[in-house]
């Protein structure tokens, strides 16, 4: 099965179950097509799957099935968002070709357009359309010397990894429809829940994982650069836990709730994040000469206003939470309405594969 990208309407599906399997935590959702919009009639949050190195068919496929239950979806139809440690993506320039010459070409000779050898892996293209209002260059009106490029983006996952997570699919009672690059989850989503933003600025859009963080910058609805930290919320928390000398649980509590006296600890640790992120964006605005003028913050650790104003001081630029359910109708349980509001940030990746496939 293909790594497919950036929503764009290919497909009519009425109805999508998505998943997000964290580290720590699973996030799915169950979205529904409701005349021209979309619908949330319910999501759940699972404990991940423990497991030593690999995954097992078995336990991917119970696990499914737990979600399965606990989402009471009646459509089968499943996108899952494959994480940043088990799916590549790049940017990269290729030939001018069609799609499937270019999945042939990169499973032939990854090497010469990706730095480095990827046998037996699975890879996808999305050809990046040209940026609206980009002035055409000087030399396109001169004869091209050699063959034509244009950008793309290139996803790769190992051949293993996708039929592994196709057997666990069929066994729990789904049929596979997508497998997406979780990186691709908060630029689907922040499409739909900010369309004005996405097409019009230049944004940066950070979603702070359990083991890792990912920054994508935004330049007026094209995705120009993504880049990956190895700092998570479970690095925050592990840190307080260390320092205050408490256990894990109640560390996670005081990060979210935020009690005074921890700010200084926490502070601390978000400052390599911090540093980590602002040099992404200083690349970035060296490469294109354009400021970023926003940051966008997802995940579990965006709950907590303490981490937001803390990043917003070492990035220099002004930062912000967001919903990605707000162009969602909300059609849930009553308990699931009264808690959304607090969840939804931990669900910006599963929204977004949901939304690749309609």
């Amino acid at each position: 099965m293909g790594l497919p990208f950036l929503n764009r309407g290919a497909k009519k599906r009425d109805q999508m179950v998505a998943i997000d399997l964290g580290g720590r935590t699973t996030k799915a959702v169950y979205i529904q097509r409701r005349n021209e919009g979309f619908a949330l009639t319910r999501y759940a949050l699972l404990d991940a799957p423990i497991y030593e190195k690999t995954l097992s068919v078995d336990l991917l496929s119970e696990h499914l099935k737990a979600i399965a239950q606990a989402l009471d979806a009646k459509g089968r139809l499943v996108s899952i968002a494959v994480g940043v440690n088990e799916a590549l993506m790049r940017h990269v320039e290729m030939p001018r070709m069609p799609v499937d010459d270019m999945r042939l070409v990169l499973k032939n000779n990854a090497k010469n357009y990706l730095q480095q050898d990827l046998p037996n892996h699975a890879f996808d293209c999305y050809i990046l359309p040209p940026r609206q209002g980009a002035a055409a260059p000087v030399e396109a009106a001169k004869p091209a010397a050699g063959p034509q490029k244009q950008k793309a983006l290139v996803a790769g996952a190992k051949n293993q990894l996708v039929n592994d997570f196709l057997s666990a699919i069929k066994s729990a009672g789904f049929v596979a429809d997508h497998i997406v690059p979780g990186l691709l989850g908060p630029v689907n989503a922040f499409e739909m829940a900010m369309p004005e933003v996405f097409s019009r600025e230049v944004v940066a859009l950070v979603d702070i994982g359990f083991k890792n963080s990912s920054i994508s910058i935004l330049a007026e609805g094209e995705l120009v650069l993504s880049r990956v930290v190895s700092i998570g919320g479970d690095r925050l928390t592990t840190g307080l836990a260390e320092s205050m000398s408490i256990s894990y649980a109640e560390a996670e509590g005081i990060k979210v709730g935020m009690a005074n006296e921890v700010q200084p600890v926490l502070e601390s640790l978000l400052t390599p994040l911090g540093r980590e992120l602002r040099a992404s964006i200083d690349f970035f605005e060296h490469q294109q000469d354009r400021p970023v003028s926003q940051v966008f913050i997802s995940g579990g650790s965006a709950r907590s206003e303490f981490v937001v104003q803390s990043l917003q001081n070492e990035m220099m630029v002004e930062c912000k939470t967001w919903v990605p359910t707000t162009f969602l109708q909300m059609q849930l349980p009553p308990q699931q309405t009264a808690e959304i509001e607090q969840v939804a940030p931990q669900l910006t990746v599963a929204v977004g594969a949901a939304m690749a496939a309609f």
